[in-house]
Order: structure tokens, then C-alpha cells, then sequence
């Protein structure tokens, strides 16, 4: 029986894992910013689920979070840093206090609600550390890109902290959701107030997607779920983990494209060492 912490449960992949998590049995400290949404879970499951506000952005939410995870059931085996959200609008058009606040929730909270767990999670052996990404960590597209630095930078953190906590016997997976039919493009996703018409070959496909595909993307949440279940238990997690053929799609494209550039470029972009001398020093 594991003991998990998850965020951002009120809709979404959020709350699909938090009811699976607690059917099969498992412990767990729900958490969204406001409780109202965890009362159902809650009161279904008093001996296993408690429920805590936790807005990732305000200082101490998470560590009476983890404190209660520690108080109620002695530890904390999983965290997952699910909360976040989307923003769509070309570079030029998104303005400071739009997609700033985006990174405060989908990457500052994500540290600093990690760090606050990490001493608890160190603690036990084969702990896992689940970071909610996107098919979006893995390749930017136009329309999207604040949203994609904000995944890419967790994308990047994360594999940095997963070299870090391997010696420990913690493990980090990466979760990289392509569309699934939750609320992420309507309540999840802002959009950019400003529309500036030199950008309207690119840009406004991203807003285009969003009406047209909310509601009615292709992907299951409980099997995105039921993956994710199935990584977290395994004895060697994947570090990667894109889930859908969306996701997969996307990171087959990345690492062709990525592959052609480095082959092509390769002699002339490596050739930068200084020459040396025959005492094997620059000349």
C-alpha cells in the first residue's frame, strides 16, 4: 500500500488518478484549491483519502501537505505535480501578467512542492516522483509556445533531479499526456487577449483547435490513468512516458527532425576543438 500526494485534483487527469488511486486501496492526500471539489472522495473513502487546500503557488500550502501525509499515514511513498494550465497566443501576443502567472503554477509550484517533498520521499525506498508534462514538453508549436517553455523546462528539471534521486532509489517519470477529454481546453486554458494579424497563417490554428476538439478529444482518461498506475508500480519506471499515439507521434517527429539536423550539420558543427601543436597544445 503506497501513500501518495497528488495536485491539482479537482477535474482533469488529476482526479481520474486520485479515484484510482483510492479504489484500488492506496493512501492518499488529495489536493486542489479548494476543498469543496474533494469532499465526494473524501467522505467515500475516510480511512484512506484525506483532503487538504493546496494552491501550488502560495507559500506553505505544500508542506502542511506533506506533513499531513506524514501525520495521517506515517509517510509519503508518490508524489505527483498534476496542477497546471494552458495558454494559447503567438509570442508577440501574450502579455507579462497572462502568461506569467501559467509559469508560477506549472513550474515554480511544481519545485517548490517538490522540494518540500523530497526529504519525506527520500526516506522511502523505491519513492516515486511523477511530473505531469505534455506532448507540448516535447515539441513547441506555433500558437503555444509559453505554454511549451513552460513544459519543456519541467521536461528538462526533471531529468536533471531523476540523476540526482537515483542513487537514493528514487525514481522521476515524466507523464506526456497527448489529448485526452478532460477540461484541459476549456477551463484549464487561457487564451492570449490580443490577436495581432501578421500571425494569422500560424497562431490561430492553436485557437481553432481548442473550440473545435474540447470535449471531444480522442483520449480515455482512465487509460491514460491505468498507464500511469502501471509505470508508477514498476519496478523500473520509465523516465519518459508519452501516453496516446498523439504523444508518440510527436516524439517520433521530434526525434527524426532532430536526428536529420544533427546528421546533416554534424562535420561542419563539430569541427570547433582548438587545432593543436604537435606537444598537443593550442598553436
Amino acid at each position: 500500500m503506497k501513500t501518495w500526494l497528488i495536485t491539482g485534483c479537482s477535474s482533469g487527469l488529476g482526479l481520474q488518478l486520485a479515484e484510482a488511486v483510492a479504489a484500488r486501496g492506496d493512501r492518499l492526500v488529495a489536493t486542489a484549491r479548494s476543498t469543496d471539489s474533494l469532499t465526494s472522495l473524501c467522505e467515500r473513502y475516510p480511512e484512506t483519502v484525506r483532503g487538504i487546500s493546496l494552491d501550488v503557488t502560495r507559500a506553505g500550502d505544500a508542506a502542511k501537505a506533506v506533513a499531513l501525509a506524514e501525520s495521517a499515514f506515517g509517510g509519503l511513498d508518490v508524489l505527483v505535480n498534476n496542477a497546471g494550465f494552458g495558454f494559447i497566443g503567438a509570442i508577440e501576443e501574450g502579455e507579462p501578467d497572462e502568461y506569467r502567472p501559467m509559469f508560477e503554477v506549472n513550474l515554480f509550484g511544481l519545485i517548490e512542492t517538490t522540494r518540500t517533498a523530497l526529504p519525506s520521499l527520500r526516506k522511502r525506498a523505491g519513492a516515486r516522483i511523477v511530473n505531469l508534462s505534455s506532448g507540448a514538453g516535447i515539441a513547441g508549436s506555433a500558437g503555444f509556445g509559453f505554454y511549451n517553455a513552460s513544459k519543456f523546462a519541467v521536461e528538462g528539471l526533471s531529468e536533471a533531479l531523476a540523476q540526482e534521486l537515483r542513487p537514493l532509489g528514487v525514481h522521476v517519470i515524466i507523464v506526456e499526456p497527448g489529448p485526452f477529454r478532460t477540461a484541459f481546453l476549456g477551463r484549464s486554458m487561457i487564451t492570449a487577449a490580443r490577436e495581432i494579424a501578421a500571425y494569422a497563417q500560424t497562431a490561430p490554428a492553436r485557437r481553432h483547435y481548442r473550440q473545435s476538439n474540447n470535449g471531444r478529444q480522442a483520449g480515455d482518461p482512465a487509460k491514460a490513468v491505468a498507464v500511469m498506475l502501471q509505470a508508477v508500480d514498476s519496478e523500473h519506471p520509465p523516465l519518459h512516458l508519452p501516453i496516446g499515439p498523439r504523444a508518440h507521434a510527436i516524439a517520433e517527429q521530434k526525434l527524426d527532425s532532430f536526428r536529420a539536423d544533427i546528421t546533416t550539420w554534424r562535420d561542419i558543427s563539430i569541427a570547433t576543438d582548438f587545432d593543436t601543436d604537435n606537444c598537443g597544445g593550442p598553436k
